[in-house]
């Protein structure tokens, strides 16, 4: 973001239900997820999610009275970010929750401001890291060492390669990050319009290839209603939120969500699914946490400004 985060306005009640509610939309995105790929391939899953999210987005930058007419050159951009945003991280993590937790990989998706630091301080000229930002990244990296150790161990059996597809799909998301800065001066339901629609295109022939819909089983109800929560709630309404809470409170406060995110799925997961965590998942999302407590910054600045 361009603005420096001591610049950053106050967040109200108002916003801070908004932030509660937007980590229970992300955190359940991992719930949805979790349902419908017990029935249906990532793929399908993918296509779905964004196929409608795309239809109710659209509709929405229709009422809005803006337009979808920005340029060929500017939907070209909507591809690349499709490809980053969603298609490459939904397929990755999808796919992951094939084998591991909704919870776990939430707590994996988490990660995603540490390679925002890392890709950043590399492939940008304005964002170069801080000590304070690598010390948080160092602290991230041993939180993904705490949950995924005695797995490494093990080779590339069994829980490890759908956890390294969840850090994987936040690598995504870092560059996708960086990626989006080209979109600043368009409204921002324009550009997530844009993306989900891009990618819907793009998951079109890959479904065909891989998953063709005549070969897919017809889904149960509960699965169905996964894929309407994926869509319209974890993606259209959150997106809405989203910028509605970016427009109001800025960058720096949205990016809050993260440490709520976990939170949410892993209750969900605990809840209505049945999933237990090991202990060392905590430890190492407790470590995540800290590290993304000092890339944040906020609480140091504080501790630093309070008077003696």
């Amino acid at each position: 973001m361009s603005s420096s985060p001591t610049s950053q306005p106050a967040m109200d009640l108002s916003d801070w239900l908004l932030l509660l509610l937007l980590s229970v939309l992300w955190g359940g995105a991992f719930f949805f997820g979790k349902i419908a790929v017990a029935e249906w391939p990532p793929l399908a899953v993918v296509l779905a999610r964004v196929g409608m999210a795309a239809a109710a987005l659209l509709v929405v930058v229709r009422l809005s009275g803006l337009s979808m007419r920005v340029g060929s050159r500017m939907w070209l951009a909507f591809f690349g970010m499709g490809l980053l945003n969603n298609l490459i991280p939904f397929g990755l993590i999808f796919w992951g929750q094939t084998q591991i937790a909704s919870g776990l990989a939430s707590i994996l998706n988490a990660t995603t401001p540490l390679f925002g630091v890392v890709v950043a301080h590399l492939f940008s000229q304005d964002e170069k890291a801080t000590g304070l930002r690598f010390a948080g990244v160092g602290a991230g990296i041993v939180g993904v060492a705490i949950l995924m150790g005695p797995d490494a161990v093990g080779g590339l059996s069994g829980a490890l390669l759908p956890q390294l597809a969840c850090l994987a799909a936040a690598l995504s998301y870092a560059f996708a990050g960086l990626f989006g800065r080209r979109f600043r001066g368009l409204p921002p339901l324009v550009t997530a319009a844009g993306q989900v629609s891009a990618t819907t295109l793009m998951a079109i022939p890959l479904v065909l290839a891989f998953d063709p819909p005549w070969q897919l089983p017809t889904p149960s109800t509960r699965v169905v209603l996964s894929l309407v929560g994926l869509a319209l709630l974890s993606t259209a309404l959150a997106y809405v939120i989203f910028f509605r809470i970016m427009r109001r409170a800025g960058g720096t406060n949205v990016m809050l969500v993260t440490f709520l995110i976990p939170v949410s799925a892993i209750l969900l997961g605990s809840l209505f699914l049945g999933e237990a965590l090991q202990p060392r998942h905590f430890l190492g999302m407790a470590a995540i946490f800290a590290g993304l407590a000092l890339i944040d910054g906020r609480l140091f600045r504080k501790a630093r400004t309070r008077p003696a």
